[in-house]
């Protein structure tokens, strides 16, 4: 009885060269000749290969069979290496004990859950700042930032342990506000489940506001104004003011302190407007404001004929100047007495006195042979005190909020700007 016959499978024999050990015969090829290697090919004495009789090339050239067996056998190795040290890396991983895949698998789950706790973070983000944006009328998102980690669990329990909100630039006044930053802790968030957030109470807040220089010289710049530090409390202001078509050299000092619970306000003084070398205006109500003949201007009366006969051609200036009648004769009629009266100190110091704006009311051709204006001197009249203090305010007032309670703090000047430390207590964002 002859066995059972099983159908030739071409797949176990390339399984069979594919475990065959490197040198190793594979296995008996058809029509193989005697020797180790198929083709005919046998080991030579020297190591090398000899191809058979009928069609070998024994020369060591790499050509004829000898040529084609090298080829053949690179292509062969490569795949097959491959196709072990794939198999190795399975068996190397199949034979890891289980708590080592376990731990694996356990780092895997946790970089996925960090990640969806991260994008979470960024959606809640957004979403507030679009909610800030539109409930205090912001032009632009502020930035959000929600602190603690992980968020989700966070958002489990509705607390969050602090958000940072920043907004670039919140209208205040006259100006906007180059930074609010503010840091809330403990906010209580009011949700529908996970997904849903209706609003949040915020207990404690504190932060800080920043009034820059950059953003005052760029918005109050109308007048071509800079701001600079002076001190803790202190502002100085320096540029120029159009005032009758003549460009006036400004200089000021602001002093900052807090107003009330949700402002800061500024008192301006040492306000000071020079027409060239001529003459300064100070306006006000004192003696020693009003326009005046600068110290440079009034020491040069000695050497300006002119000017200083116009002076003392009017009477109401001489009566002030305290100079007597005979002097001012013999001054107007020989001019070596007159460089004599006017170049000396007193002189200089007793026209400095004058304001030449009482002197316009009832002397305007005058004021015209000192190299003035008669239009500026007009304009310049008009210009009182608070209307020149105002355009230099830096007063500012927060927004009060719909709930709870916002205040200022501490009242600093930076080199940066004009820092204001706030606190809030009570807020509420969104619907209750």
């Amino acid at each position: 009885m002859h066995p059972p016959h099983h159908p030739h499978d071409p797949y176990e024999e390339l399984g069979a060269l594919a475990d065959t050990a490197p040198g190793e015969h594979p296995g008996p090829f058809p029509d193989e000749h005697p020797g180790p290697f198929p083709g005919g090919f046998r080991g030579s004495d020297d190591g090398g290969f000899r191809g058979s009789d009928d069609g070998g090339n024994s020369d060591g050239d790499g050509g004829g069979d000898d040529g084609r067996w090298r080829a053949w056998r690179a292509r062969e190795r490569t795949p097959r290496a491959d196709h072990r040290g794939s198999r190795r890396r399975r068996r190397r991983f199949a034979a890891l004990p289980l708590a080592a895949k376990a731990v694996v698998g356990l780092v895997a789950l946790t970089a996925f859950v960090a990640l969806a706790d991260r994008w979470a973070v960024l959606y809640a983000e957004d979403k507030a700042a679009d909610t800030l944006k539109d409930q205090l009328d912001l032009t632009a998102a502020p930035e959000v930032e929600i602190g603690g980690f992980p968020f989700l669990t966070q958002l489990a329990d509705k607390k969050l342990d602090s958000v940072k909100v920043t907004v670039p630039d919140l209208a205040a006044d006259r100006v906007s506000l180059a930074k609010v930053s503010a840091t809330a802790h403990d906010i209580r968030l009011n949700t529908d489940g996970l997904t849903s957030i209706r609003g949040a109470g915020i207990p404690r807040l504190d932060g800080d506001v920043l009034l820059s220089f950059a953003d005052l010289n760029r918005e109050l710049g109308a007048s071509q104004v800079t701001f600079s530090g002076d001190g803790s409390d202190r502002v100085k202001a320096r540029g120029t003011l159009p005032v009758a078509g003549h460009d006036l050299r400004l200089y000021a000092e602001a002093t900052i302190r807090r107003q009330a619970e949700r402002g800061i306000a500024t008192d301006i003084g040492g306000m000071r407007l020079d027409i060239g070398d001529l003459a300064t205006f100070r306006p006000g109500p004192r003696a020693s404001d009003g326009l005046h003949l600068t110290k440079k201007a009034s020491a040069g009366l000695g050497r300006e004929t002119r000017k200083a006969k116009a002076l003392l051609s009017v009477p109401a200036v001489v009566q002030r100047l305290g100079v007597p009648e005979t002097t001012v004769r013999k001054s107007l009629s020989d001019d070596g007495k007159l460089a004599e009266l006017t170049g000396s100190p007193d002189f200089a110091r007793e026209a400095r006195s004058l304001n030449l704006i009482d002197l316009a009311m009832d002397n305007p051709e005058v004021l015209s042979d000192l190299g003035l204006d008669p239009d500026l001197l007009d304009a310049l009249s008009r210009l009182t005190r608070p209307a020149l203090a105002d355009r230099l305010s830096l007063a500012f007032e927060l927004p009060e909020p719909e709930h709870g309670d916002v205040r200022l703090r501490d009242v600093r000047v930076g080199e940066d700007g004009i820092r204001v430390r706030l606190t809030g207590s009570q807020l509420a964002v969104g619907g209750s």
